[in-house]
């Protein structure tokens, strides 16, 4: 007997005896995305599981632009919740789901019964206004029935290490703190040894460090009131400056809700006199900055943008493509074109994701080539051949028939989308994308070595209810499937630093105690782990010593007793960690130190470009903010400034304290410090207004510039 004929009996029999009640259903959730390739196929998730025999009882069915149904292979997924539709040529077909398919189907009912969808054999430019108005029309259905209810994007090694770091030059000075050799990121601060670039507040003040006893600025770059400054990148003699704009769109582009359109500004300034830099080009992006990489004297940055689209009311939206401009193709304000727009495969969000690339070599002559691509994008890895881009694919979530009207956004269980494009010289070509389960922690969850992507997430957590975290890890070959994974990883916990080096991962995770996983990756296809060490505390940041060393920064932690119940884990004072993977299988924390009390902290713990290395001397440092307990539940600044530590593999030792006491209760963001480099024998800590030089033999104060 089927489980229809079972309920419709049971329904009957309850008609019969005069038995009434109330049916409450549940509206199950679909996502999909409208547009996939051949070789991945589609991949559709559900807000609760399918029937397990859902597919060999025909409720699910594909048909063609026909009608005609077609035998095609699927996959049902072991939560129930994602089904894969794979060997389907180029077309367009549509998915057929009966609320049969749907497990427990008499309770639940389904936001949407067709799938329209179409399968590529490779990502296609689209050529004329009506694409993009349909893509754009898909999407507004899909948040006018709730169908994507919560589920929308809101808008860091040693010198002859085998893993990536600071970039080493021929000069002696600093670098920044970079992920992937020969791939310079974007940073507040930059230097070619003789003077030092610097976003300071609404400008960009650059100085001349060339004497240390005697800092002169000399030159500052001022925006006006519509551009704000934000990080720089320094290729030879060209500065580029990354601001945000915020300007009226050209006429009759208004919007009578959001007036005024976001751009991200690029500057190239022409520095062979740092004091008396020539701005030499100037083009945008509309759209907030996710990051740029300069590689081999090449440009590439990304910028995120969502057109203002209402669902209740359609006809109130501006123009459905970016804005972008370029001084040296007229400055004025103009539409990408519709054959720079492509549609990334597996997703269906409102965002562009647009990549830019340009040849710095020639920064006033050279093309800006600009394409855009319909499909948010996060977290961004580069290497000098590849880039990647992610996007959180999240699980509709179930929701009550009697809560459908509840617009408030909960975080939700999401997969991850990994996007790869190859570079050749400033042409960047989609060749590949996946969807992994889980989320990442930040750019440094991703490594490319000998054509396999690597790829640590987090599965689950507090907002998942019952269901507890677990960590993974995926091995990708070029074509982005999967030849082998590391699942179920630290239960109940969550990654909170990763670490690739060659042929190891290095991943810890964390709830009450910190473990530091040792996976081996030397067969793609059967990674497994071979060390673990737990200990108290966390680290944010792994940094590479040599070959058998690691630097973890992070927070010490301790369990604090309750009134009632377990004590509970509470974060104390940063600490730093030296361990020993001499013996991989064996782990060691070698040494400790931890700075402060509860409630100190340094943009390192989150910002990897923070951390300083000189490495002939073996300092390392960063800005610290330093907290102490001065009563129950109370905390109190001591210092702010920045520490200097002398860490070789004997151990941890304090080189240098340059905080300075604290004054108030709060810290002044305008006086923190934001980087400290170093230049021949002369050490700098950079704030937003001011600098301070240091003999880096001694540690003396040697001069200060107040901008």
């Amino acid at each position: 007997m089927s489980k229809r004929a079972g309920w419709l009996i049971v329904a009957a029999v309850m008609a019969v005896l005069g038995i009434g009640f109330a049916l409450m259903t549940d509206k199950v959730s679909v996502s999909a995305s409208s547009v996939a390739l051949e070789e991945a196929g589609l991949r559709v998730n559900f807000s609760a599981p399918l029937s397990s025999d859902a597919i060999e009882q025909g409720e699910l069915v594909v048909r063609d632009a026909a009608g005609e149904e077609l035998e095609v292979e699927m996959v049902l997924r072991e939560n129930g919740r994602t089904l894969e539709i794979t060997s389907l040529p180029e077309g367009e077909y549509t998915l057929h789901i009966s609320s049969q398919a749907l497990e427990g189907s008499f309770f639940k009912t389904l936001a949407m019964d067709e799938i329209p969808f179409v399968i590529q054999e490779e990502v296609q430019t689209l050529s004329k206004e009506e694409e993009v108005q349909a893509y754009f029309d898909r999407l507004m259905k899909l948040m006018e029935s709730r169908e994507r209810y919560g589920a929308f994007s809101t808008d860091e090694g040693v010198a002859e290490s085998a893993a990536a770091g600071t970039e080493e030059t021929s000069n002696s000075h600093s670098t920044t703190n970079i992920q992937e050799p020969g791939v310079d990121e974007a940073d507040l601060v930059k230097t070619d040894g003789e003077f030092i670039y610097a976003v300071s507040g609404e400008r960009v003040v650059i100085t001349d460090v060339r004497n240390p006893a005697d800092i002169l600025k000399a030159a500052t770059l001022e925006f006006g009131e519509e551009v704000f400054p934000e990080t720089l990148l320094l290729s030879e003699e060209t500065l580029v400056i990354f601001g945000s704009r915020y300007t009226p769109p050209p006429a009759g582009e208004m919007h009578d809700i959001l007036p005024q359109t976001g751009m991200t500004s690029v500057f190239l300034y022409d520095v062979s006199n740092p004091a008396a830099p020539e701005l030499v080009r100037e083009f945008g992006t509309e759209g907030h900055l996710n990051s740029a990489r300069l590689a081999d004297g090449a440009l590439y940055y990304v910028t995120t943008v969502s057109p203002m689209i209402w669902p209740s009311a359609p006809e109130d939206k501006g123009e459905l493509r970016p804005f972008i401009y370029d001084s040296g193709a007229g400055g004025a304000q103009t539409l990408l074109p519709y054959e720079q727009i492509s549609i990334l495969p597996g997703t269906l969000e409102g965002t562009y994701s647009i990549i830019s690339a340009i040849d710095l070599g020639a920064p006033s002559e050279n093309e800006l080539e600009v394409t855009g691509f319909l499909g948010a994008s996060e977290q961004l890895y580069m290497t000098e051949d590849t880039l990647y881009l992610t996007a959180s694919a999240y699980m509709p979530p179930e929701q009550p028939a009697e809560e459908a009207e509840v617009v408030v956004w909960a975080p939700q269980a999401a997969n991850t989308v990994i996007f790869k494009f190859l570079l050749n010289g400033t042409d960047v070509e989609f060749t590949a994308s996946a969807e992994v389960p889980g989320t990442l922690l930040n750019q440094f969850s991703l490594d490319e070595q000998d054509g396999y992507l690597r790829v640590a997430t987090t599965e689950g957590g507090w907002w998942a209810g019952a269901e507890p975290s677990r960590n993974h890890l995926f091995v990708l070959d070029e074509q982005l499937e999967t030849a082998g994974s590391l699942q179920n990883l630290g239960e109940g916990e969550r990654i909170y630093s990763v670490r690739f080096m060659e042929d190891k991962a290095y991943m810890v995770t964390f709830k009450e105690t910190d473990p530091l996983f040792v996976i081996d990756l030397a067969d793609p296809a059967s990674p497994e782990v071979l060390g673990l060490l737990k200990i108290p505390g966390f680290s944010n940041y792994l940094h590479p010593l040599g070959e058998d060393h690691l630097i973890g920064f992070g927070s010490e932690t301790y369990l604090e007793p309750v009134k009632e119940g377990e004590p509970v884990v509470v974060t104390g004072g940063m600490k730093i960690s030296l361990f020993d993977i001499t013996d991989v299988t064996v782990p060691i924390e070698e040494d400790t130190e931890v700075i402060g009390g509860r409630g100190t902290y340094s943009s390192l713990q989150y910002d990897h470009k923070a951390l300083f290395e000189e490495p002939e001397r073996s300092l390392y440092g960063f800005p610290v903010t330093i907290y102490e307990e001065s009563g129950p539940g109370r905390l109190e600044l001591k210092a702010e400034g920045a520490m200097i530590y002398r860490i070789t593999e004997e151990g941890i030792g304090l080189a240098a304290d340059l905080t300075e006491e604290a004054e108030g209760l709060y810290q002044d963001p305008a006086e923190a410090v934001q980087r400290i480099i170093y230049s021949g024998d002369a050490l700098y800590t950079i704030g937003y207004n001011s600098i301070a030089g240091y003999n880096l033999g001694s540690f003396e104060l040697t001069d200060q510039l107040n901008y």
